[in-house]
């Protein structure tokens, strides 16, 4: 006797099926296949039918796969005129395929491809279908990162337009894929898109206004769309003599004009899969002149929503890198995170978000392998020699001087890397000295610094290098008489100088006088063995502290007049 999901009747398994078929045959459908709103439902039924059987399951498998693909194919190479969506449908085939594939032997990899290609392109914009999509990836995530490891990173740059376009109501789901997304091929792609998501939106609103609704036709097919006019131009130049007229008439304003659709920059923005790491036109006049009108006009909803969205994506990608991705592309990585760092968006809060995050990430990096230090010995030095450039430069100086004293230059056996880091960080300190004052270029847009805020920048800038300066030499011994010298340089010009950068190097030349405290004090946090001055806090209870030089702590040269003991700082039981 025949199983109830195969009887007859209106919403029997065989019901159902008919009905795809008829459709996956319907040359009057063609045009249109996805018009039909009982046709997805028919598809959820056979669907939950297949998955639910207890009897005849793989009959009604084997039986249901050939009308599905035939319906699938149908659906993905539909006209981009037609007028309604098959991207829910498609999700919901493939949905079919990921979950029986292996019984009829079905590899997925190149219909998912397909629906990345010709569907999801074109519907992006489109709130079901990107919402469907995040939800479908969300829950094959551990399918489709053990079967189709390189799918979700191949179609990163399209699953950003997707979030770009739909904004915050898409984030939560959004960033539960996001790890898949990075690869040993799109590791360092994915960076640079998810500082330039902003970049995006406004890449994608220009083309909604040069060509109307982003729903329906991909940006391929939009960039493609001049082509002729072109064409036609030249031969006309060809034959008559005519100039070519400018595309873009009158150019008083960015907005007014089409859209620049060949400019580098946007078709690397506006791209649907990931083609390996592209430089960023950050000085084209194009950019420019896009920042610049992004920077004076009202922000719509979209961009203040990806100004909120991207530094979150950033914080669980920099999560993600540390955990999970080795030393090799950090050091890949670190340089294009410097060289990004006064590079971005111009809004004032987002910038600052960014920023945080940038030089976190560089800490904490160099806190999990200090042996990048050495290795990046080049960039580091040149972003020293850049510390005078803008102040978003000098932020990022002062990142890398702590690290460079805080880590030893990578380390004791680092001899040779922390020379040259030392005669940097001289350089940099002479260089202030002589001037007494940074030489900070303007950022367009920006209030100019006044005398005070210049002074108060060289005297934090000057700080960081004397810790420097103090620390890398308390670790090399071989550069304390170097140290000496340049302290005490700063020490005899405190007519002139800020009195914390005076204060702090007579503090270190003192304690350069004591060196197993200053061993304890300015010696670097890891890598460091068992020796005079190293004291192991979470054995303090048990130790005895003497001759501690009070005096550094409060600027008096008598006893002390302090109200704590060293019970309050050891760790009790």
């Amino acid at each position: 006797m025949a199983s109830p999901e195969l009887a007859a009747g209106d919403g029997s398994y065989d019901f159902h099926l008919r009905s795809l078929s008829a459709a996956s045959r319907d040359s009057a459908a063609a045009f249109d296949p996805a018009s039909d709103p009982n046709l997805l439902q028919s598809v959820r039924r056979v669907c939950e039918m297949c998955r639910t059987a207890k009897e005849a399951k793989d009959e009604m498998v084997a039986r249901a796969f050939p009308v599905m693909g035939k319906l699938f194919q149908r659906c993905a190479a539909a006209p981009t005129q037609a007028v309604a969506s098959t991207g829910v449908l498609l999700l919901t085939i493939l949905q079919f395929f990921l979950d029986f594939g292996e019984a009829v032997l079905h590899d997925a990899d190149g219909s998912l491809k397909t629906f990345f290609r010709s569907c999801l392109s074109r519907e992006f914009a489109d709130p079901i279908v990107a919402e469907c999509t995040v939800e479908f990836l969300v829950t094959n995530k551990t399918k489709i990162l053990s079967s189709f490891p390189n799918l979700i990173p191949q179609f990163y740059p399209l699953l950003l337009k997707l979030v770009a376009s739909n904004g915050e109501r898409l984030e939560s789901k959004f960033s539960q894929v996001l790890p898949l997304m990075m690869s040993a091929g799109s590791f360092l792609p994915l960076f640079l898109s998810l500082m330039d998501l902003p970049m995006l939106v406004v890449a994608l609103e220009k083309v909604e206004r040069s060509s109307g609704t982003l729903i329906g036709s991909s940006i391929a097919t939009i960039q493609k769309s001049a082509a002729p006019e072109m064409l036609l131009a030249l031969m006309d130049e060809a034959y008559t003599g005519s100039a070519i007229e400018e595309p873009s008439g009158n150019s008083g304003s960015d907005d007014s004009g089409a859209l620049d659709l060949a400019d580098p920059m946007f078709l690397d923005l506006l791209k649907d899969e990931n083609d390996g790491i592209a430089a960023k036109h950050w000085i084209s006049p194009t950019i420019s002149s896009t920042l610049q009108a992004a920077f004076n006009s009202p922000q719509s909803d979209r961009l203040k929503q990806s100004l909120e969205m991207a530094p979150r994506f950033l914080t669980l990608y920099f999560a993600t890198a540390l955990r999970d991705v080795n030393d090799s592309l950090l050091c890949a990585l670190i340089p294009v995170v410097m060289s990004r760092y006064a590079a971005m968006f111009p809004d004032k809060v987002f910038s600052f978000k960014v920023r945080k995050r940038l030089s976190d990430f560089i800490l904490a990096a160099f806190q999990r392998s200090p042996d990048i230090i050495a290795v990046l010995k080049k960039p580091i030095t040149d972003r020293l020699g850049e510390a005078h450039d803008n102040p978003a430069k000098t932020e990022l100086a002062l990142h890398l001087c702590w690290a460079i004293g805080e880590h030893g230059a990578g380390g004791i056996d680092r001899k040779d890397v922390a020379r040259e880091l030392f005669e940097n960080l001289e350089l940099l300190l002479y260089e202030n000295l002589a001037t007494s004052r940074l030489a900070l270029s303007q950022e367009p847009g920006s209030d100019s610094m006044g005398a005070s805020s210049r002074k108060s920048s060289q005297a934090r800038l000057l700080c960081f290098v004397v810790t420097a300066i103090a620390k890398l030499a308390t670790c090399h011994s071989e550069l304390l008489p170097r140290a000496r010298v340049s302290l005490g340089k700063v020490v005899a010009r405190s007519q002139t100088l800020d009195r914390r950068v005076w204060q702090r190097a007579c503090d270190y030349l003192g304690l350069m006088n004591e060196p197993a405290i200053c061993l304890s004090v300015l010696g670097p946090s890891t890598a460091q063995g068992n020796g005079p001055g190293i004291v192991n806090w979470s054995e303090g209870g048990t130790k005895m502290v003497a001759h501690v030089p009070f005096y550094l702590l409060a600027e008096q040269k008598g006893p002390p007049f302090h109200d704590f003991s060293f019970t309050d700082l050891l760790p009790t039981e």
